[in-house]
């Protein structure tokens, strides 16, 4: 890792650390890989329920109550995920709704 500490690209804090394949940041919570700066500026092209299209930091909220495999907990509809993080991949949402971290579907979800 390099001397000069990264600004988080979320918050803009400098309170981050490196964990060994991301840098992380204290304030806000955010991952994101120092060294790639070509992936961090590609945009993912992602779209809510509604055709909105979806960005790094929004906020989104449930359209329906999603029960969670593997368990018997069931996030309600109208709940919301504060400062997503899109990801390529079946579920391209990446957040935390309840305290839990969770993938989700960005048809399940709308811009809040």
């Amino acid at each position: 890792m390099s001397e000069i500490t990264p600004i988080c690209p979320q918050c803009a804090s400098e309170q981050n650390y490196f964990d060994g394949t991301f840098t992380v940041c204290l304030e806000c919570g955010h991952e994101w890989d120092a060294n790639s700066t070509t992936s961090a500026t590609q945009e993912l092209d992602v779209k809510d329920s509604n055709g909105n299209p979806l960005a790094n930091g929004d906020d989104v909220i449930l359209i329906k109550d999603l029960k969670l495999k593997g368990s018997s907990t069931v996030l309600k509809k109208g709940a919301k995920a504060k400062g997503i993080r899109l990801v390529e991949g079946d579920h391209e949402i990446d957040c935390k709704v309840d305290g839990m971290k969770i993938m989700l579907k960005a048809c399940f979800v709308k811009k809040a």
